[in-house]
């Protein structure tokens, strides 16, 4: 399922994450943790994919337009208190 939010919006997310959060993500999915924070707005492709985000400029940090919403749900159970961080 797709997603629009602002980029704002997904780094506040990200920042908002405990310790842990992404690498217990990663394996969850059975991904590279740098994948995961590609996600969120990283850039570093030596080591992990693209994801699916398509950015557009524009306020609030622009639009993001989200091909997989699996991260996004994971991180927001998270910060629910719905899903455990493994790793610290």
């Amino acid at each position: 399922m797709t997603k629009t939010i602002t980029f704002n919006q997904l780094r506040k997310i990200k920042d908002s994450l405990p310790d842990g959060s992404m690498r217990t993500i990663a394996e969850e999915l059975n991904l590279d943790v740098e994948t995961v924070r590609n996600y969120f707005g990283g850039a570093n492709y030596d080591r992990g994919k693209s994801v699916g985000i398509h950015l557009e400029p524009g306020p609030d940090g622009g639009v993001v337009e989200l091909d997989d919403t699996t991260i996004l749900d994971m991180a927001n159970d998270i910060l629910a208190g719905k899903k455990e961080v493994k790793f610290s």
